[in-house]
């Protein structure tokens, strides 16, 4: 009897009717009788009656309390995105222990206060609770900080202890200040998901052969800046002496060989170093050093500007040669164009441009010889230049654009069929699209990350 009185005094009401047995007295409204006692007449003493078992899981609280188990579980998910996207984020961790940490200590004060809570929504954030339990093995992944990863395992474990003693008990708690922290945890997540666009490349693995087609020399890409249901292959054969574009809905047409659409351009292309960007296509008109760009969508020519000094028809080509003087790259940061002239000494050059215009923005003077350099890509204002087009082929000088300094590196990658005349980088898959000797191949790249938060600044 002790215990239910610890139980029920919370949520009862005691009413006693000695001096007027024969009033009738109903429970108020959203109120049931829970129990009554009677006198050896048949006259009730008392009645204590209790809130509807439908009201507690109605009411505004339950539906928060819903909500909120709704955004742990999304950001759960999230998180396991986050670790396929960075493999080294040091301080994204420290700050979700901290909030892991805050979390603890509001249970320890819902433990200390055990008066009005439903068993039946701790059960649930319980189990929701549970299911933090694989991020364990995901954070071991991001930190070799073996005594930090030990600290945050036992929070998770310390959590699920504590649930398990609110379940066994009544407890109460601030709905609406957990559901804040939960909000503020899920915007921490995805600031910091946005500063992962950007990093330094430090691996290349793969390759993953899509297809086997064309000849020696071509182009194929998707639009960076394309929605992610959005999913076309465009397909541009040989280096020279065509116009023709072929496009593709997805990738598993392009596999098949399911056309969609194509298009017959104006003008002849040169070379293999053309980009897709927001529905357009950029490229290097035939003998010329002057930049096109086409709409898809309309069939159209909507800018052609020169790009002033570059050396164009096989004057300063990569290693392979194939007109490839002009190569069109798009990254992070927007379109490039990677070249040389003369005045740089054959040197390349490096040009941010205009998506509209095509005007030229700012332009980097590099000590790298075009003629020595077998390919190069852009990832996040850093050029990257392989040391040639054949096997044994590697990264091997960067040039940051945002420091305006280069430094030599070494980072190999497998040249599969031993002549590569295309490499270019895709924001949106973080992959590097190749046309590898007839075969079009997909490289796997991986960055290095550094977060800085607020309170770094």
């Amino acid at each position: 009897m002790r215990t239910l009185n610890r139980v029920l005094n919370p949520l009862l009401f005691l009413m006693l009717f000695g001096l007027y047995p024969s009033m009738t007295i109903g429970p108020k409204e959203g109120w049931q009788v829970y129990s009554s006692a009677q006198d050896a007449d048949g006259r009730c003493i008392c009645t204590v009656v209790a809130p509807e078992q439908n009201l507690c899981s109605r009411d505004a609280k339950s539906k928060q309390l819903r909500q909120l188990l709704e955004k742990v579980q999304n950001m759960s998910q999230s998180i396991e995105v986050l670790n396929l996207r960075t493999q080294r984020d040091f301080q994204y961790v420290m700050k979700m222990e901290n909030q892991m940490k805050g979390l603890r200590t509001k249970f320890r004060q819902i433990e200390d206060d055990r008066k009005t809570l439903m068993t039946r929504n701790f059960q649930e954030l319980k189990e929701k609770m549970d299911e933090l339990q694989p991020l364990i093995p995901v954070l071991e992944q991001y930190k070799t900080d073996a005594k930090l990863i030990s600290q945050f395992k036992e929070e998770i474990r310390n959590l699920s202890a504590v649930l398990t003693g609110i379940q066994e008990e009544i407890g109460a708690y601030d709905y609406e200040e957990l559901h804040q922290r939960v909000i503020s945890l899920e915007s921490r997540l995805r600031n910091c998901m946005s500063k992962l666009t950007c990093g330094k490349l430090m691996k290349i693995t793969g390759p993953v052969t899509i297809k086997t087609s064309g000849t020696r020399f071509g182009a194929w890409m998707t639009d960076p800046m394309a929605t992610q249901r959005n999913n076309r292959v465009w397909y541009m054969d040989s280096y020279t002496n065509n116009k023709i574009v072929r496009e593709y809905k997805s990738m598993a047409d392009f596999v098949s060989g399911v056309e969609s659409r194509t298009y017959q351009l104006p003008f002849k292309w040169a070379g293999t170093n053309h980009v897709v960007y927001n529905g357009s296509l950029y490229y290097n008109k035939y003998q010329s050093n002057i930049i096109v760009k086409y709409s898809f969508e309309t069939g159209r020519i909507l800018a052609q500007r020169a790009l002033e000094y570059a050396g164009f028809h096989n004057v300063y080509p990569y290693t392979w040669g194939g007109f490839s003087d002009i190569d069109l790259m798009a990254d992070e940061l927007g379109l490039w164009a990677v070249y040389a002239t003369n005045q740089n000494a054959g040197n390349i050059v490096i040009s941010q441009f205009d998506s509209q215009t095509l005007e030229v923005l700012k332009t980097w003077n590099t000590e790298y010889s075009k003629r020595n350099a077998g390919e190069s890509f852009m990832i996040c204002g850093t050029l990257y230049i392989t040391n040639s087009h054949l096997t044994g082929a590697k990264v091997y000088y960067s040039y940051s654009t945002k420091t305006s300094t280069y430094e030599y590196t070494d980072i190999p990658f497998h040249n599969q069929y031993f002549h590569i005349s295309m490499l270019d980088y895709n924001a949106r898959e973080r992959a590097l699209y190749a046309w590898n000797n007839g075969h079009q191949v997909l490289f796997n790249v991986t960055l290095f990350h550094i977060i800085k938060t607020e309170d770094d600044s």
